[in-house]
C-alpha cells in the first residue's frame, strides 16, 4: 500500500514554490540596495556618485554597477588562507545566510490569498510562536561571525569577530525586552494576531508603546552591525573586521546575510509598531468589499507592508551617512547600562498599566 499523497503533497508544494520565490527575490536585494547606498549620499553631497556602467550609450543611472559587482564576485578567484581550519572557513557564511532565511520564511507579509480553493498564506512556515521563533533563530547568526573570525586564523579578523559577536549579544537582549511589551497589548506571540490587533490607527504600536520603539529602532542599527554601530567593520581600526579573509562568493554571502537580516527588521519593525499590512482608516474587510476581492485586498496589503519596511530600509542608508561611529566602549555603555534598564523597566510599566485596566 502506498502512502495517501493527498493531505501532505500540496502543502509541501506549495510551500517549496513559496520558498523559491522568497529566495529569488531576495537575492535582488544587495543589487538594489548597494546602488541606493551609493546614489543617496552622492545626492546628500552633491556628486553624482556611480553612473558609469551601462548598456552601449545608455548609462541607466548605474544600476548596472552592482551587476558588474556581482558577476566579478561570482568569477573571482577563491582564495583559503593556507593556516585557516578549512571547514568552518567554508561554513561561516552559510551559517550566516541560513538563520537569515528562516527568520525571513516565518514573518507574514500579508492576510492569506485564495487560489483555486486553495488557501495560501504569504509566509512559508506559519507558526503560532512566531516571535519566540524569530528571536531563537536569530540568535544563531552570531556563531557565522564567530566562527569567520577564528578560522581564518587572523588576528585583525579575531578581532572583529569578538567585538562583533559581544555586540550582537548585548543588544539581541535589548531587543527581546523592547519587543516583550507588545505581546502583552495584543495578548499573542502569533505576528498574524499582532498584526490584527492593529486594525484602528490608534491601536498601532507605535502609540501604545513608543519607548519599545525606540529601543527595537536603536537595536535594527546593532544587530546588523550597521552605523553608526558598526564597529565590527572599523576600516580605520580592524582592515574590514570578521571578513577580511573572505573573497568572491564566501564575501558576497555575508553580504546577502547582511541585507537579508536588515529587510527582516524592517519587516518586523513595520508589523509590530506600524500596523503591518492594515491600512489607516481602513481594514482588510473593508477593503475586500470595496475591490470584491479577497486576492487583491491581499496584494494591495502586501504592498503596503512592503512600502512600510522600504522606509526603514531608506533608513538604514540615511542614519548611515549622517551621524558618525561611535566608539566602543559607548556602544556597550549604551547597550547595557541604557538599553537594558529602560527595556525592563518598559515591561514592568505595561505589565502594571494592562493589570490595571484589567
Amino acid at each position: 500500500m502506498g502512502l495517501d499523497q493527498g493531505p501532505w503533497l500540496m502543502p509541501l508544494a506549495i510551500s517549496i514554490v513559496k520558498f523559491m520565490v522568497l529566495f529569488v527575490v531576495l537575492l535582488q536585494l544587495p543589487p538594489i540596495l548597494i546602488w541606493l547606498e551609493r546614489r543617496a549620499p552622492a545626492l546628500m553631497q552633491r556628486r553624482r556618485g556611480p553612473n558609469r556602467v551601462g548598456l552601449f550609450k545608455w548609462r541607466l543611472w548605474g544600476l548596472l554597477q552592482t551587476l558588474a559587482d556581482a558577476i566579478k564576485l561570482i568569477f573571482k578567484e577563491e582564495s583559503v588562507p593556507a593556516s585557516a581550519h578549512k571547514l568552518l572557513f567554508q561554513l561561516a557564511p552559510v551559517l550566516g545566510l541560513i538563520p537569515a532565511l528562516l527568520v525571513m520564511a516565518s514573518i507574514p507579509l500579508g492576510p492569506d490569498l485564495l487560489i483555486a480553493g486553495q488557501r495560501i498564506s504569504l509566509n512559508i512556515v506559519r507558526l503560532n510562536i512566531g516571535f519566540l521563533f524569530i528571536l531563537a533563530i536569530s540568535s544563531i547568526a552570531v556563531y557565522s561571525v564567530t566562527l569567520s573570525g577564528w578560522a581564518s586564523n587572523n588576528k585583525f579578523a579575531l578581532l572583529g569577530s569578538m567585538r562583533a559577536s559581544a555586540q550582537m549579544i548585548s543588544y539581541e537582549i535589548s531587543l527581546g525586552l523592547s519587543l516583550v511589551p507588545m505581546v502583552l497589548i495584543y495578548g499573542s506571540f502569533d505576528l498574524y494576531d499582532i498584526v490584527n490587533g492593529q486594525v484602528q490607527l490608534w491601536a498601532w504600536g507605535i502609540f501604545l508603546a513608543p519607548l519599545s520603539f525606540v529601543l527595537f529602532l536603536i537595536c535594527m542599527f546593532a544587530e546588523t552591525n550597521r552605523a553608526p554601530f558598526d564597529l565590527a567593520e572599523g576600516e580605520s581600526e580592524l582592515v574590514a573586521g570578521f571578513h577580511v579573509e573572505f573573497g568572491s562568493t564566501k564575501f558576497a554571502l555575508f553580504y546577502l546575510s547582511e541585507y537579508i537580516n536588515m529587510f527582516a527588521l524592517s519587516l518586523l519593525c513595520a508589523i509590530f509598531f506600524f500596523g503591518g499590512w492594515q491600512i489607516p482608516f481602513v481594514s482588510h474587510e473593508q477593503l475586500q468589499q470595496l475591490l470584491a476581492s479577497q486576492n487583491l485586498a491581499s496584494l494591495c496589503g502586501l504592498a503596503v507592508l512592503l512600502i512600510k519596511a522600504a522606509f526603514f530600509m531608506w533608513l538604514y542608508i540615511w542614519v548611515r551617512w549622517t551621524i558618525p561611529r561611535f566608539r566602543y566602549d559607548q556602544l556597550m555603555t549604551l547597550g547595557w547600562k541604557f538599553m537594558l534598564p529602560l527595556g525592563l523597566v518598559n515591561v514592568m510599566v505595561t505589565a502594571l498599566v494592562l493589570t490595571t485596566r484589567f
